[in-house]
């Protein structure tokens, strides 16, 4: 490569197979087929900095997030299926020294001071302990903040009047998103065996749909807790709306928090990806001691197709969930056993998460100007890559959600089922 070399050829270099999409550059150098219906173009030096000092993910997110790399061809709330082309098509392979080396020169090595992140992203892992350690009370309360309290306005756009952020479970491939949501709490009601006067605590509650799910329909008092200052002002707006201020509370607080027990059941929905994986045993055990004798634990989360560790990819660390973890579905069932737990049940949902993310991108895509002027483009276009993406890994069995249900099972064996399910 000379030392002229264009960044469309410096990009050709760096791949096994060609560029599968066509690519174009602010050098005016462009490469790939020229009727793709996906198109990448670079826009800016900037764009290129990030992509040379932040390989993978990473610099392609900050480029993308930041407007220096667009992406054709597709709506930037859904940016799906240039997602999936690109898993299946674009491969890299690795260059001899020169061959790295002539690129570097070729693309100016002033490129590699890095740019200034764009403002969406947060700090690394390691840089985060001035927020104390991992999954400590104020880091944890730190991470949720950078989440869920971007906007109530922004989350009602894109999760519908369900405001539910967690899979839904679809009776049919034709049901709505928000029939499939109000599926899901009715199917959690049911596995939990609710019935009026019972008491439920749900742990990471959110703006409060399962609280007031089992309130207003199985008659049940319920207490949900959530980290989040605007999904708790949220969900108690809600709950005097809807009338269930004598079945219903929601507090803003940490799970660990709560000191009431004797609960007939826990639901836990999509807090435990929060959680991290050396803390299960005691958030199990916090969940059991909560429960009365034969009460019931619901757990709903992400899962790994594997239950090998696995930390989080960069993009998401930094942009979506601060220090998330997952984990397979056989770590949790023994976390869930080893505090004395008895698993009774276990159900994947992973392509109804794929056919949930489906509905949030196009409620984002058809409300794309409400939600950019609410949170910014920048962030908007974090949860359209987000999303889109997690949707592909769902489809591909990358990542699934897993339903474990429990019981307190007292010490005479008595686990309150009966012989088979009626849920």
């Amino acid at each position: 490569m000379t030392t002229k070399a264009s960044i469309a050829e410096a990009v050709e270099t760096m791949l096994a197979a060609g560029m599968p999409v066509r690519f174009t550059a602010y050098d005016g150098s462009a490469t790939g087929p020229e009727d793709s219906g996906i198109t990448l173009d670079l826009r800016t030096q900037r764009g290129l900095s990030y992509l040379m000092t932040a390989p993978g993910d990473l610099g392609m997110a900050r480029a993308y997030v930041s407007g220096d790399l667009e992406i054709g061809g597709v709506h930037p709330g859904d940016p799906y299926r240039a997602l999936l082309l690109l898993q299946d098509k674009l491969r890299f392979r690795r260059p001899s020294a020169g061959e790295a080396v002539a690129v570097l020169r070729s693309l100016g090595l002033s490129n590699l001071r890095p740019p200034a992140p764009p403002a969406e992203e947060r700090v690394p892992r390691w840089r985060r302990t001035l927020d104390g350690l991992r999954h400590s009370l104020g880091r944890d309360a730190t991470a949720i903040s950078h989440h869920y309290d971007v906007s109530n306005r922004f989350y009602e756009l894109v999760l519908g009047p369900s405001m539910t952020y967690t899979c839904a479970v679809y009776p049919d491939a034709d049901a709505t998103l928000e029939e499939a949501q109000r599926e899901k709490y009715d199917l959690v009601c049911r596995k939990l065996d609710l019935k009026p006067g019972d008491r439920l605590l749900d742990v990471g509650c959110g703006w409060g749909g399962m609280v007031r799910h089992a309130a207003k329909e199985y008659g049940v008092k319920a207490l949900g807790v959530t980290l989040s200052l605007q999904q708790a002002s949220w969900a108690k707006e809600a709950i005097d709306r809807d009338g269930l201020g004598d079945l219903a509370e929601v507090r803003h607080s940490d799970y660990r928090d709560v000191a009431e027990s004797g609960f007939d059941a826990v639901s836990s929905i999509g807090l435990t990806e929060h959680i991290g994986v050396r803390n299960y045993p005691a958030y199990f055990s916090f969940l059991r001691d909560r429960l009365r004798p034969q009460g019931r634990l619901l757990n709903h989360c992400i899962t790994r197709s594997h239950n090998r560790k696995q930390e989080t990819g960069e993009f998401i660390d930094r942009y979506v969930f601060p220090d998330g973890e997952l984990t397979g579905s056989g770590r949790i069932i023994t976390a869930v056993q080893d505090t004395g737990l008895e698993v009774m049940h276990e159900e994947n949902f992973r392509r109804h998460y794929a056919l949930t993310l489906a509905g949030w991108c196009q409620n984002l895509v058809d409300r794309w100007d409400e939600c950019v002027a609410e949170v910014g483009e920048g962030t908007a276009r974090v949860w359209g890559l987000y999303m889109a993406g997690s949707r592909v890994g769902f489809e591909r069995n990358q990542i699934q959600l897993h339903h474990v249900l429990a019981t307190k099972t007292d010490e005479q064996g008595d686990d309150g089922f009966p012989l088979r399910p009626t849920w």
